[in-house]
């Protein structure tokens, strides 16, 4: 009789652990190159409103996330990876990149079922195929291959979870290719005024090994009065980052000067393929990094790749999905069929149809955007604008060249919006109004003549009937600083801001009060106030209301009513048909930073209607040689040699 002999407990236990981490590690160890998307769940520090954009869950079931890659689904669930950060943009794969087939790898242990499904560009669902998993013990793989063939036009993929009397692991997932893709290295250039969030944005750079496998340096202009060296955790971010990290202290040269500064160092002192620009006021998805450097990687010709802004504020919220730039009104806006401010805690993504067809953008704003170091070499640096307007006018610019620029989804960062700001009636009113006639002289294909005039002639009457005196006086500087031509551009980098702010000064609008508690309670009857706030019903009634009002600022006011207040307004109520029939209010900033205290004045109101009309009638005259101007005069503003003089000088 043969007896069978059993291997020590020590051993047998031994060779199964060194087998569940053999298996463990089978999507640890793909090829780096080959990973186009981890799957990922939210950090410890993260709050649970951004838990939605990672996973779709039932509202009785909770998985337990135990890390960044890892996640238990409970008992008798089903949770659905149809989620922002993890279902796969095959649409968006498929029309840019070289990309066949996507293959879904998850390394699982437990029981329960895995089922793959898709979406048409309408939003409708096709269970694609599954699998069931019986490993309790032992971690084992799973591995779908989808073919991209049917997502030109739209379509994410995605799996889910079912369990029955078992729990089910995950740890580690990816959607990834069999296609050899080159290994490309990534320079970071960051501009910073707030030094704090910029120590934010370095450290969590530094929490993902992946991320510090492919960023070979972090360019960080220092532009603000407190240094980021001397900010509290800097010496930690410092010290992750290692000889990646390099601050360069400069004067204050806006946001375009900061990020040129990044494009700059990177092509000039490195041999990088990437360079990724970021703001420092953003908390960043640190994977986000990593899919725009496999996206670009990928692409079947050399594409500026942009990430998706979430509401920092809403954190659950997608804020901008794409945007474009209308050059027969040379205003921006989002891009045809892309969604604005979704909240992903309150309609998935399986459950949000407009989600799922294809957007194209023609540029992306620059809270994070990837470059290809060809684009950039042939493109050229960007305007010297100081701020605004150098995203859109560089992704326009490089279109020109046949470098289009795509919104990724997945890729994202959180950012501060636009709409909870105060950049179209403050200081920054000036370089929306200077270089959004930039960018039309540049790069309309229209005679937008009419349209300018027209446009610029209700914008200045709005602010005027709001008593927003000193926003029309600074939208003339800047229209007059246009028509003087681009030869002082470069200049204007350290001159235009310290001008502004002298003369906002002479105006009362534009000086900032803590509190409406400053001046005594308010006079105006509220009843009528809220009257007032009707918007009119229809042009007649708009035009009719429009005479009433500028009738009303060319009379002079009583003593009485501009001495304080006649009612306090918030800034989501401050309205011309309101304000315009007013001597006087206090309006809030949207951004809570404080109020400004309005006072009608005739006089004003006259002197600056007057110039307005003088400048916009000008405009409208001398546009065609403005635009031959600004044209020839492009190669040399966004060349090397013109932005190495700002830099040394």
């Amino acid at each position: 009789m043969t007896r069978t002999v059993d291997a020590p407990v020590s051993v047998r236990r031994r060779k199964h652990v060194t087998e569940q981490a053999k298996a463990k590690a089978a999507v640890k160890t793909i090829d780096p190159t080959k990973v186009l998307q981890r799957v990922i769940l939210p950090r410890d520090e993260d709050p649970l409103d951004v838990r939605p954009l990672y996973l779709d869950e039932p509202e009785h079931v909770h998985s337990h996330v135990s890390s960044r890659q890892a996640v238990t689904i409970p008992q008798s669930a089903r949770v659905s990876f149809a989620s922002y950060f993890n279902a796969f943009p095959a649409a968006y794969w498929r029309r840019w990149t070289i990309i066949d087939d996507v293959v879904l790898r998850i390394s699982v242990r437990g029981a329960g079922r895995i089922d793959v499904y898709r979406s048409k560009p309408s939003g409708d669902i096709v269970h694609l195929e599954g699998t069931t998993v019986r490993s309790p013990k032992a971690w084992s793989e799973v591995t779908f291959k989808i073919n991209l063939k049917p997502y030109e036009d739209g379509g994410w993929i995605w799996f889910d979870v079912f369990t029955d009397d078992s729990t089910l692991e995950i740890d580690q997932a990816a959607w990834t290719t069999e296609q050899d893709l080159p290994a490309q290295k990534v320079a970071i250039g960051m501009t910073t005024m707030r030094p704090v969030d910029a120590v934010i944005a370095l450290r969590t750079l530094g929490e993902d090994p992946a991320v510090l496998d492919v960023v070979q340096k972090v360019f960080v202009a220092d532009q603000g009065a407190v240094k980021v060296r001397d900010t509290e955790g800097f010496a930690e971010a410092a010290a992750v980052l290692g000889d990646r990290l390099e601050v360069i202290e400069q004067e204050n040269l806006g946001g375009s000067g900061g990020f040129t500064r990044g494009l700059y160092e990177a092509i000039e002192h490195t041999d990088v393929d990437q360079i990724m620009l970021m703001d420092d006021d953003i908390r960043l998805e640190p994977d986000a990094l990593l899919r725009s450097n496999a996206f670009a990687r990928a692409a079947a010709q050399p594409v500026i790749v942009g990430s998706h802004m979430l509401n920092l504020q809403a954190r659950s919220r997608l804020h901008s999905m794409g945007e474009v730039v209308d050059l027969g009104t040379c205003y921006w806006r989002a891009a045809p069929g892309a969604l604005t401010d979704h909240d992903f805690g309150a309609s998935s993504l399986r459950e949000t149809e407009e989600m799922h067809t294809r957007i194209d953008s023609t540029y992306n704003g620059w809270w994070m955007c990837l470059f290809p170091r060809e684009v950039v070499q042939r493109t050229g640096y960007p305007l010297p604008l100081f701020i605004k307007w150098d995203d859109a006018e560089y992704s326009l610019r490089a279109l020109d060249r046949g470098y289009p620029t795509v919104s990724l989804p997945g890729s994202a960062v959180w950012h501060m919006p636009w709409t909870d700001k105060n950049d179209a009636t403050d200081w920054q009113a000036y370089f929306h109004t200077r270089n959004r006639l930039i960018l039309a002289a540049l790069h309309s294909p229209y005679d937008v003549r009419k349209t300018l005039l027209k446009q610029g002639l209700k914008q200045s009457l709005v602010h005027l009937l709001s008593m927003e005196y000193s926003t029309v006086a600074i939208q003339q500087k800047a229209l007059e600083d246009f028509l003087a031509g681009p030869a002082k551009l470069f200049d204007s980098l350290r001159t235009a801001l310290p001008e502004i702010r002298e003369l906002r000064k002479h105006f009362q609008d534009a000086q900032t009060l803590p509190s409406a508690r400053e001046f005594p309670p308010p006079t105006f009857d509220m009843v009528r106030t809220e009257q007032m706030l009707t918007k009119p019903a229809n042009k007649a009634k708009m035009a009719a209301e429009a005479g009433k009002a500028v009738l009303h600022n060319l009379r002079s006011p009583q003593p009485s009513t501009t001495a304080r207040p006649q009612v306090n307004v918030p800034s989501a109520n401050a309205r011309w048909y309101l304000l315009g029939n007013l001597d006087s209010a206090t309006v809030s900033h949207p951004d809570g930073s404080g109020v400004a205290f309005r006072k009608r004045d005739p006089k004003e109101f006259r002197a600056l209607m007057k110039r307005a009309v003088a400048n916009y009638r000008r405009l409208s005259a001398e546009w065609p040689r403005m635009q031959k101007m600004y044209r020839d005069a492009l190669p040399e503003l966004t060349s090397v040699e013109s932005w190495r003089k700002i830099f040394e000088n």
